[in-house]
């Protein structure tokens, strides 16, 4: 009796199984239909990540939602796993979704998807997944480790095993460079690419870093830098340390030439164009100083520095100006000096702490002179006005001759005659 009952039993399992496969086969056969009820979405993923994959339905009608790889293999029928891959593990199932998500990336998983509804005919939508896989650590090469200024020289920087292929940029500083790039397609479906960089250098390029920047879509600040290293010429300027104003005759020079190279240059020179260095012009290094200027020393005085890039140099031209007159008129002597000791004072809260407190003769001849001429514009004016102005010179001998009847009767007749001279007074002014 109970194998009757478990060959019913086999049989009525058989005869399901035969039945839902014959559904299958049937609804197989119709031809799919892409649906705007049924959606998806593409996905990207970086290799050895977790890929989710969503089938969603607007409006169902009870109908069955399936997932299928890219062979056609049923990944999930409802929430049942036919395939025997544990990386497929169900999020979430409804009547309106199903959603499976796929751990541990690789790149044979890449392909097309299908979401499927059981409808007459049946739904579908695709989800395609895309394998991101990073480009190792990009390498940057030089050609010239040391380079001079001038010189061209050429980088080239390389980023390897990556899908989709990287792109790559180059920066100088804060300067973006162009690179001329070759991509590659290795065997196993990577992409290699390298990119050439050649550019010419100065001084100003020395220490500045170059960098290589990999763009890819699995990864962020990818970038590797090499610095420069760029030798260049020395670089002259002569300073004057004395004097600080005009050179003039008596007076002492101090040159001081200032050189910076790459490398340092370790030699440096004087030397007087189209002459030579006065006999008693000591140089020390790099400083010269020349005592008790006078004009035979007039000239173009060079400072030459060289080092193993090259040699530069630097003019100062010497003008010995005549020395101020020391000697003044004895009228104003005492007006000098007081000018001299105002203009002192004056320079000395000009210069401030530790300027040399000197006074320039010309100036002070030009102001005496300015001086004296106002004094003698002063003198002529007030000249002018004592003569228009003068006083009246009053006399009384002649008082009381106007009725004489002749002149010695006018003498004797006139106030103040002569026998009165001691009383006569006069007035001037």
């Amino acid at each position: 009796m109970s194998e009757y009952i478990l060959y019913f039993v086999s049989f009525a399992f058989l005869h399901l199984r035969m039945h839902h496969q014959l559904i299958y086969v049937f609804l197989s056969l119709s031809s799919p239909v892409v649906s705007q009820n049924l959606v998806t979405d593409n996905v990207s993923v970086v290799e050895g990540e977790m890929a989710i994959i969503s089938c969603r339905v607007k409006d169902n009608d009870d109908s069955v939602i399936q997932l299928l790889n890219p062979n056609r293999q049923t990944i999930y029928f409802r929430d049942m796993r036919p395939l025997k891959d544990a990386r497929f593990q169900l999020v979430n199932f409804s009547e309106n979704e199903l959603r499976v998500s796929l751990s541990n990336v690789s790149l044979s998983d890449e392909g097309r998807y299908v979401c499927q509804l059981y409808t007459d005919p049946p739904q579908e939508a695709y989800a395609d997944i895309t394998v991101l896989i990073p480009p190792g650590n990009p390498i940057i090469e030089a050609r010239d480790e040391v380079l001079s200024e001038g010189n061209e020289t050429e980088m080239t920087c390389t980023a390897m095993s990556s899908k989709p292929a990287a792109t790559i940029r180059w920066m100088k500083g804060d300067k973006e460079l162009p690179g001329k790039p070759r991509v590659e397609l290795t065997y196993d479906k990577m992409y290699t690419v390298t990119s050439r960089l050649t550019f010419t250098v100065s001084k100003e390029d020395d220490g500045v870093p170059v960098v290589c920047i990999v763009d890819h879509p699995a990864v962020k600040d990818f970038q590797a830098q090499k610095y420069l290293e760029v030798q260049y010429k020395p670089e002259v300027k002569i300073v004057v340390e004395f004097p600080q104003g005009l050179t003039r005759e008596g007076e002492n020079l101090e040159l001081t030439c200032k050189a910076k190279g790459k490398p340092q240059p370790q030699r440096v020179s004087w030397v007087k164009v189209d002459d030579d260095v006065p006999s008693h012009a000591v140089i020390t290094g790099a400083d010269l100083y020349i005592e008790n200027l006078n004009k035979s020393y007039n000239g173009t005085y060079r400072c030459m520095a060289s080092n193993a890039v090259g040699e530069s140099f630097d003019d100062y031209i010497l003008y010995v100006y005549d020395t101020p007159p020391s000697t003044e008129p004895a009228a104003h002597v005492l007006l000098s000096i007081h000018i001299e000791f105002a203009f002192a004072l004056l320079s000395d809260s000009r210069a401030g702490e530790g300027a040399p407190r000197t006074v320039d003769h010309a100036v002070i001849g030009g102001v005496v002179a300015v001086v004296v001429f106002a004094m003698l514009c002063l003198l002529i004016v007030l000249g002018r006005y004592f003569a228009r102005h003068k006083g009246t010179y009053f006399t009384h001998e002649a008082k009381g001759a106007d009725d004489a009847a002749d002149a010695d009767t006018a003498i004797i007749n006139a106030e103040g005659g002569h026998t009165n001279s001691d009383e006569k007074k006069e007035y001037y002014i």
